[in-house]
């Protein structure tokens, strides 16, 4: 049975081998999980097809494959030293029983091929690596080492040059860790930079007095827990405001395709969850109708499948404007980077007590910064300082959330 790369969602063609839980030779059972495959969206578990044990490995951690790729084979049967010692043919996987007769066909040092692809990105020359695999082969392992020797021998000649200045430096410690970018890294660059280069980002800025919310939450927490099973936080409040606001100024919602405006009749919230691998953005279908309690619970769910990294590529598709807070990280002030295609983002920050004149006198008011980054050639620049004005008028006053007003 093969172990092939499944369709991995819309716009997704390519992942990376992540990292294989078992190795040849191990018994499998059917839907335990044998591979992580890392895309530019999510992580994605694959599991067994069905019982017997692993007779192969096509392709190594860090390897890109595509859809329908075989990564490897489940085989039944003993586990003899020939299954255990399978290897990849330039045509792909060599099954544990054609292992011990394929070893006399193939070349003495002639790698797999993701050894191959290894040595050509580095430029090595293929005949001054010792091979120390099975039948003299070249391993991952002997090129990783091949071109440490070439590092510290160029290390060691410039040290001879440098002389005695260069060995006293010597007891500084310089250690450096080089860990490859992951595919969902590398999009978040790709995808900000596109945003940069494509889009005329600007961003406007204004501040909100959080009292009133505050004081909601304090009334009304252990009442809203008690009865939906789930926190009354700050995000459910800033989503309904959005909403109202994107309802108000469209263009804010829309987007750009072509020579053509898309004005969104529904809002897909986009919400910012930092993670161990990045930053994603997983969505809230149709906010528009959501409760409180709804988009709490949604907020918490997204979250909590992102830092386990089990949101799926539905969570993550699409989106029609983004929230993202910095004030869970003690952000004061930023200017957020929209998250195309979409036209623009909201921009919370760190709640921070600060006087603040009122009818002319001096208070101390819980205050959060608020900044709203869009995307100039659809949204004028009155429609982003109306929007934003907006969002504060319903977070400083909820009752207009209460009655749309």
């Amino acid at each position: 049975m093969d172990i092939v790369v499944p369709q991995l969602g819309e716009s997704v063609s390519e992942a990376t081998v992540a990292k294989w839980y078992k190795k040849v030779g191990d018994v499998v059972k059917a839907d335990e999980l044998i591979v992580e495959l890392e895309t530019d969206k999510v992580t994605l578990e694959i599991n067994s097809p069905g019982n017997g044990q692993l007779s192969g490995i096509a392709y190594d951690v860090g390897d890109e494959v595509g859809v329908g790729t075989v990564l490897g084979a489940i085989g039944e049967g003993e586990v003899t030293e020939s299954v255990i010692d399978a290897e990849v043919s330039d045509e792909g996987l060599i099954s544990g029983a054609s292992a011990a007769s394929a070893d006399s066909d193939f070349p003495q040092n002639q790698p797999s091929p993701a050894v191959r692809k290894l040595i050509a990105d580095n430029n090595l020359d293929l005949g001054s690596i010792v091979g120390t695999g099975k039948g003299g082969r070249l391993t991952k392992a002997d090129v990783v080492s091949y071109m440490e020797s070439l590092e510290t021998d160029a290390s060691s000649q410039v040290d001879a040059q440098a002389g005695p200045i260069k060995q006293k430096s010597r007891s500084t410690n310089r250690n450096e860790e080089r860990v490859r970018l992951s595919r969902l890294r590398k999009k978040i660059a790709e995808r900000l930079k596109e945003a940069q280069n494509t889009a005329a980002i600007l961003t406007t800025f204004n501040e909100v007095d959080m009292t009133a919310v505050l004081d909601a939450r304090s009334r009304y927490k252990e009442q809203f827990e008690k009865k939906h099973g789930v926190k009354l936080g700050f995000m459910s409040f800033f989503a309904k405001a959005c909403i109202i606001a994107l309802g108000e100024i469209p263009a804010v919602n829309a987007m750009i395709d072509g020579d053509e405006i898309v004005y969104r009749q529904y809002v897909d919230m986009g919400i910012a969850v930092g993670t161990d691998q990045g930053l994603v953005v997983p969505v809230i279908r149709d906010a528009q109708e959501r409760s409180f309690s709804d988009i709490e619970k949604s907020v918490g769910e997204l979250g909590k499948k992102a830092r386990s990294g089990e949101l799926s590529v539905d969570d993550l598709t699409g989106g029609s404007f983004t929230i993202t807070n910095g004030g869970v990280y003690g952000s004061l002030l930023s200017t957020p980077i929209i998250n195309p295609p979409q036209s623009a983002i909201l921009g919370m920050h760190k709640i921070q007590e600060r006087p603040i004149a009122i009818n002319g006198e001096a208070l101390v008011r819980p205050m959060m910064y608020l900044a709203l980054s869009y995307d100039h050639r659809i949204i004028d620049g009155a429609e982003a300082v109306t929007f934003l004005v907006r969002v504060k008028e319903c977070i400083e006053e909820p009752d207009r959330i209460l009655f749309d007003v």
